[in-house]
């Protein structure tokens, strides 16, 4: 894949909320040249692990609860820049070399004001601090294999910005976006296409001019004039995306009622949590909540509900279907004893078996409890547990080897002991289906 180029580029601009992949894909099809997700904090991200979503052909970075903190897929991956909130250039390396190969680009959020941000260290609160701006850059520069860039405010005297940039390019970034409006300003208060021009000027990087929206955007022809007064090289576009994501089409506005079911479609299509799905739909609404349409998605408690609205419900139905058929078609998978030949010439039975405490009311009935006393019936060696511990989220995985085989759940356990419970709950179940004379249960795989 060639390098991302961010030189003469319509950009959308990361967004808390909106920058989801639903809005990420439905910008990249009305013309978006590059989409920036909404801000990670490399904290939560650090957490995560990756996982291959082969139901909605994604690749998720899910928590310790399952749930998705960032979704992506290959539709988007050549065009696609991951932006970070960071304070740390050790754990911003780290949650960079994560999503490296899925992404396009990483991002530094030095830009953001809110207190959220500010109060760890972040966004708007690094402009304070261009001695750990240089080591966060310079770090992530030398360490992953994909262009790195930065989004920052400006500052108040002019001379500070222009050292700012030259601190910024000298780290070897990629471009650098920079918002025409101090930390303390807000959206009411005029950009400051001034300052840009002064860096764009300055800088041999590309330039990426954000701030125009309604100021100066307000179609797609305006574009072109806030580039221009900026002498940017490129243009992200925040609000006016938010309100109508057609902005980057050059043909002109979609009418709002096209905007939403083609967001709605994405919504729908990559599951996405309803309760985004209706915030983002309430931006596109914007002015027009005050409607029956508006009351009606206040009132909405699904994807199906909100889709309803738009006469969508039939298309929402039959995709949800169909994806928890391919999910039920998974969990018939995972529930087949799987047997591999290993190297070493034993044999490995896997199985989905996560462990629940509440299943079990008495000690005796735990899985290692009664494979142990099987172990002392049969006069055969105890079993013995090898145990690992996966990356980044800290959970477990745990292998029994029983009388020469072994056995292994699939499912990682957020405690050790809990992994073991796991492996040996397997190996009791491939004995009680051997017992039974079910031996032909499960797929050998080579």
């Amino acid at each position: 894949m060639m390098p991302l180029s961010y030189a003469d580029k319509l950009i959308l601009a990361p967004m808390v909320r909106i920058g989801t992949l639903p809005s990420r894909l439905l910008a990249l099809d009305y013309g978006a040249d590059i989409v920036y997700c909404e801000e990670i904090i490399d904290h939560k991200l650090v957490k995560c692990r990756r996982v291959e979503n082969d139901i909605l052909d994604t690749v998720d970075f899910v928590g310790s609860d399952d749930v998705p903190v960032f979704r992506t897929c290959r539709k988007e991956r050549e065009r696609l820049v991951f932006q970070m909130g960071t304070a740390d250039p050790e754990r911003a390396l780290r949650a960079a070399k994560m999503v490296e190969n899925d992404v396009a680009g990483i991002d530094v959020n030095m830009g953001c004001p809110k207190d959220y941000s500010t109060k760890g260290g972040m966004g708007a609160a690094l402009l304070c601090h261009p001695g750990k701006i240089k080591e966060i850059l310079t770090t992530l520069v030398k360490g992953v294999s994909v262009p790195v860039t930065c989004k920052v405010r400006i500052l108040t005297k002019l001379e500070d910005n222009l050292a700012l940039a030259r601190l910024i390019e000298a780290t070897g970034v990629s471009a650098m976006a920079v918002h025409g409006r101090l930390k303390e300003e807000r959206p009411q208060h005029p950009v400051h296409c001034d300052v840009i021009r002064a860096v764009a000027n300055q800088c041999s990087i590309p330039v990426i001019a954000n701030g125009g929206s309604n100021d100066i955007i307000r179609s797609y022809q305006d574009i072109a004039s806030f580039r221009d007064r900026c002498a940017a090289s490129s243009v992200m576009i925040a609000r006016e995306a938010q309100w109508n994501m057609s902005i980057f089409r050059k043909e002109g506005l979609y009418p709002m009622e096209r905007v939403i079911k083609d967001y709605l479609k994405y919504a729908v299509d990559y599951s996405n949590p309803y309760q985004n799905t209706k915030f983002c739909v309430q931006q596109v609404l914007h002015n027009s909540m005050e409607t029956e349409q508006g009351a009606a998605l206040l009132r909405a408690k699904s994807n199906q509900e909100i889709c309803a609205i738009w006469g969508m419900e039939d298309y929402c139905r039959r995709t949800q279907e169909k994806q928890m058929e391919l999910a039920r078609a998974k969990d018939q998978d995972r529930l087949t004893i799987k047997r591999r030949k290993l190297n070493d010439g034993s044999t490995l039975h896997q199985l989905y078996a996560p462990f629940k405490r509440k299943n079990y009311e008495v000690h005796e009935q735990l899985p290692k409890f009664k494979l142990f006393n099987m172990c002392k019936r049969l006069d055969i060696p105890q079993p013995v547990y090898i145990t690992e511990e996966r990356p980044g989220d800290r959970h477990y995985q745990s292998t029994v080897v029983f009388n020469g085989a072994k056995y292994q759940s699939i499912a990682w356990e957020k405690r050790k002991r809990s992994a073991e419970h796991a492996a040996a709950s397997v190996c009791l179940q491939v004995q009680k289906n051997e017992a039974d004379g079910d031996t032909n249960i499960g797929v050998t795989l080579s």
